[in-house]
């Protein structure tokens, strides 16, 4: 079942020029799915544009059947989106077990469950619970960043270049861990700059140009094209 579809998606932020020229976006239940393309392309504000970050002018979001186009971002959590942008993603004054509770503001059970997941999925993450956020390494927040949103229990988890200004080793290690929160069935929608990384582990894969998707594949293929090997992903 296709549980995102956002379909011909046209606009931009305010009353300013469209970034977006009918771009369509759509994640199977459990899917990797990656955007990639060169800067500018509107990858970043293709992923706002599903959190409803940014109005419509045309297009429409559908997630798991239900048109939400007019949902807020708040709206859309309750609906089961969860979402980490690229910067400014964790409370850099509470400690991280602080943060993880915060990512549990629409709950009203017993979070401890998952937060027991969180901390097996990311065990530096446990291991700093106590510490300050802002203290720890550009990975580690990341880390912390995530288990924040799974702490809301999503569908649909967003990652806005999760693996920005991070080495490749603990590059290698998100991309382990999102597979691993992909196998217990949410799904996965990620823009990358890392593009030939990204798509090794993606299940399917969007190449924007100028707000339009230039290419659609799985990963695999994506990777094996001669013209995207040769214009994205540098030969």
């Amino acid at each position: 079942m296709t549980f995102l579809h956002a379909s011909e998606m046209r606009g931009g932020y305010g009353s300013g020029a469209d970034i977006l020229h009918g771009c369509t976006l759509t994640v199977q239940k459990g899917e990797i799915a990656v955007i990639v393309g060169p800067n500018g392309a509107g990858k970043s504000t293709a992923m706002k544009a599903v959190f409803g970050m940014l109005n419509l002018r045309e297009g429409h979001v559908h997630l798991g059947g239900e048109d939400i186009t007019q949902l807020s971002p708040q709206e859309r959590v309750y609906k089961g989106m969860g979402f980490v942008p690229q910067t400014h993603n964790i409370f850099p004054t509470m400690t991280v077990r602080e943060n993880l509770e915060m990512g549990a503001f629409i709950r009203n059970d017993d979070v401890e469950e998952t937060i027991e997941q969180v901390y097996e999925l990311f065990p530096a993450v446990k291991d700093k619970r106590n510490q300050n956020a802002g203290e720890l390494s550009g990975g580690q927040r990341q880390q912390v960043a995530v288990g924040r949103a799974l702490m809301t229990q999503p569908k649909l988890l967003m990652l806005d270049e999760p693996t920005a200004g991070v080495s490749p080793i603990v590059m290698d290690e998100l991309f382990d861990r999102i597979i691993e929160v992909a196998r217990t069935g949410i799904s996965i929608l990620m823009v990358e700059q890392n593009a030939r990384q990204a798509l090794e582990i993606a299940d399917k894969g969007y190449v924007l140009v100028q707000g339009a998707n230039a290419y659609t594949d799985t990963g695999a293929a994506l990777l094996a094209n001669p013209e995207v090997r040769r214009t994205f992903l540098g030969g």
